[in-house]
């Protein structure tokens, strides 16, 4: 039976641990694992074996770190051979009468993907695709990504999976007591990352014992579609007489794996300092539980490496400052690659509490397949709002879609054929949330009924690719009430119909529909409240706009959208100047040196600490400016406010920063006695990540 079938109707029972029982084998420190393959074939086959007769039904490739990073393409050929074969093998000579599979292991890779690290995330892509490549050849039935504690380098793995072979894969992420990853992502926004990729399973493995990932697992029950794995440890590790030893037994691991089963768990097994009686204990625990019903979350949502937002609970804000029509400062920037001035633009409009962030930089003079992959990369470094990708580029569109952190909305399809055809396949592939505009080859419909139609038809095609309506989100496509009395109407009613009748989501950019007009505000403001009537999702618009915000606030506490209008009555209080105005930032707020480190933004460190070293000393610059900065960086990182990725991106600004200090430095007399620093990790051991961000603060 294929594993994909296996999976549909049964639970399934991962093996256990391998490292700690290697090493009680007589594993060294600093030995590679996956030498053993080689080494001690006897011992890695009668490991799986004790697994298999213990009641699982997949045993992993002893592969967790075979990768070229740390092997010849050579030799990593020949350990992926034997590390298969030896599975092979214990399947072949297990006594256990259950469904048995073998799943190549794929671990981390040790390293920070830029723009926190010095990898790029193809050369990831490619090195987890060497491992696909030649492990999958030699006959596993499915492939394992695991112990993954970063969002992008989990997108990075799944993608090589999915380019490299049409095997089943089971992606696992390690979260911490937090309940996040290391780089700071929710379980809803892995969710929706690789539910949107098209994984086969998912969830969570390692770092924590099973009572303390209860949490993070209920909401992987709550949010996924996808069948969810559960592999914890067998608790956490203490050191008694010299013997590495792990606080949770093996019955209480099981009446723990029970509970979680019994909520919808339907993959299981276990991590560090599990063993054979645990999966023994697991396996008869489970022996007369059927499986829970996978059911169809119906959820539409979006996500960055951190955040995911969710379409349909109230209405979602998108700004819509990163675009250049009608901007001409933005144009600029573009033609003169001023990506500062990008960052502050979606920094400034996250200040604004908007929810995603519209990201457009087509102009017909630049590189916009370039722009548009460096501007999504670069806003992502800094700010942690989804991005709705919006260009007419097919090739721009996939060069973004490729680098993104997370589960994008794509702007945009329409009905035309050329255009579903070829927006489709990326939204499959790299999953997202498709806006669709309703309109063809025969133009806009000047009609609703015109547009309603159009939208029945994309819904219809999009099922052909795989794609669910849950993941569209229709656009009735403002016009200016300027040139038609009626077109607001229309797509009022448009909306309306494809909000009720279809079931699916609405998007409009507001401000179209004042094209034309004085006091356009007004108009678009008045319009918002319409839409908002008729069943909008979400409005790509202005939020410096004080009287479009004012509109959204009244609105939610209106509609028992906002507890106790606690949103309203805080907006209110910041904004009690002038509720009719719109202010027009060009540049964010925090034109400090201290704003600048504490956001990220390294050239703008770098160039006003130039300025500054005009009038001001340059230990008094670092007194005054740099050290509140990352006191104030590393205080929200404590209370989780900040995560990783945001450190390292204020210690980049540092960096930037120190690099003018230190000129000035050494044109004056000022002189400090340097200590030394020496930093080291236990050799062979692939988890100097740690390391890594104390030496990049440090220096």
């Amino acid at each position: 039976m294929k594993f994909r079938e296996f999976l549909k109707n049964n639970i399934v029972i991962f093996d256990g641990g391998m490292g700690t029982l290697l090493q009680k084998r007589g594993l060294c420190p600093g030995e590679h694992p996956e030498n053993w393959n080689l080494t001690h074939p006897d011992i890695i086959k009668e490991l799986h074996l004790e697994y298999l007769n213990a009641g699982a039904n997949v045993v992993t490739t002893n592969t967790f770190g075979a990768n070229i990073l740390k092997f010849s393409e050579e030799d990593l050929e020949k350990i992926l051979f034997a590390a298969v074969e030896n599975a092979k093998k214990a399947v072949c000579e297990s006594s256990s009468l259950k469904e048995k599979f073998v799943a190549l292991d794929i671990g981390p890779l040790g390293k920070l993907l830029k723009p926190y690290g010095e990898l790029d995330f193809e050369e990831a892509v490619s090195i987890f695709a060497k491992t696909v490549t030649i492990g999958t050849k030699f006959g596993v039935d499915l492939v394992i990504v695991e112990t993954m504690n970063d969002s992008y380098e989990t997108k990075a793995a799944l993608l090589a999976v999915k380019e490299s072979c049409d095997l089943p894969v089971v992606v696992s992420n390690a979260y911490g007591e937090d309940g996040k990853l290391m780089t700071g992502a929710s379980p809803h926004a892995m969710i929706a990352m690789l539910e949107g990729m098209g994984a086969d399973c998912i969830g969570v493995n390692c770092s924590l014992g099973p009572k303390q990932l209860s949490a993070v697992v209920d909401e992987y029950l709550e949010f996924s579609s996808t069948p969810v794995i559960l592999q914890p440890n067998a608790g956490l590790p203490k050191c008694i007489n010299g013997e590495t030893l792990f606080d949770v037994d093996k019955d209480d691991f099981a009446l723990e794996i029970l509970k979680s089963v019994k909520k919808g768990v339907r993959v299981v097994g276990g991590c560090c300092g599990t063993t054979p009686e645990y999966i023994k204990a697991v396996s008869d625990i489970l022996a007369d539980v059927k499986p829970l019903e996978i059911e169809n979350k119906n959820i539409s949502v979006v996500s960055s490496y951190t955040t995911a937002v969710t379409f349909g609970e109230r209405p979602i804000l998108i700004g819509e400052r990163i675009n250049p029509t009608g901007k001409k400062l933005l144009k600029q920037a573009l033609r003169e690659n001023n990506v500062d001035y990008i960052l502050n633009e979606a920094l400034s409009q996250q200040d604004k509490d908007v929810h995603i962030l519209d990201v457009n930089v087509g102009l017909p003079e630049i590189d916009e397949c370039a722009m548009l992959k460096t501007a999504i990369c670069e806003i992502q470094a800094v700010c942690n709002l989804p991005l709705q990708i919006d260009t007419a580029s097919p090739a721009a569109m996939e060069s973004a879609l490729r680098y993104y952190n997370g589960k994008p909305m794509i702007n945009s399809v329409n009905g035309k054929q050329e255009s579903m055809h070829s927006i489709f396949p990326l939204a499959k592939k790299y999953g997202g949330i498709v806006v669709a505009l309703t309109l063809d080859e025969n133009g806009i419909p000047m009609d609703a009924d015109g547009r309603f139609e159009i939208a029945k038809r994309i819904v219809s095609v999009a099922e052909e690719y795989g794609i669910d309506k849950k993941n569209l989100i229709f656009d009735a496509l403002t016009m200016p009430i300027s040139a038609d009395k009626n077109a607001a109407s229309v797509t009022l009613t448009a909306l309306k119909r494809i909000r009720d009748e279809l079931g699916c989501n609405t998007v409009l950019g507001v401000s179209n529909v004042s094209f034309g007009l004085p006091n356009r505000d007004t108009v678009n403001s008045t319009f918002f409240s319409m839409a908002l009537t008729n069943g909008l999702s979400a409005a790509i618009m202005n939020p410096h706009s004080n009287q479009m915000m004012s509109t959204y606030h009244s609105h939610n506490a209106l509609s028992a959208l906002d507890e106790n209008c606690t949103q309203y009555i805080s907006y209110a209080a910041e904004n009690v100047q002038d509720t009719a105005s719109t202010v027009n930032v060009s540049k964010a707020d925090g034109s400090s040196l201290k704003q600048a480190v504490i956001k990220g933004l390294k050239e703008q460190a770098a160039k006003i600490t130039s300025d500054l070293l005009i009038t001001m000393p340059p230990l008094e610059i670092v007194e005054h400016e740099i050290i509140p900065a990352l006191d104030t960086v590393g205080k929200g990182f404590e209370k989780n406010t900040v995560f990783l990725p945001q450190l390292l991106m204020s210690a980049e600004a540092t960096k930037a920063s120190f690099e003018k200090i230190k000129i000035a430095l050494s044109n004056s007399d000022v002189s400090a006695e340097k200590g030394t620093v020496v930093l080291a990790t236990l050799k062979g051991d692939i988890h100097d990540i740690g390391k890594n961000i104390v030496r990049l603060l440090l220096e």
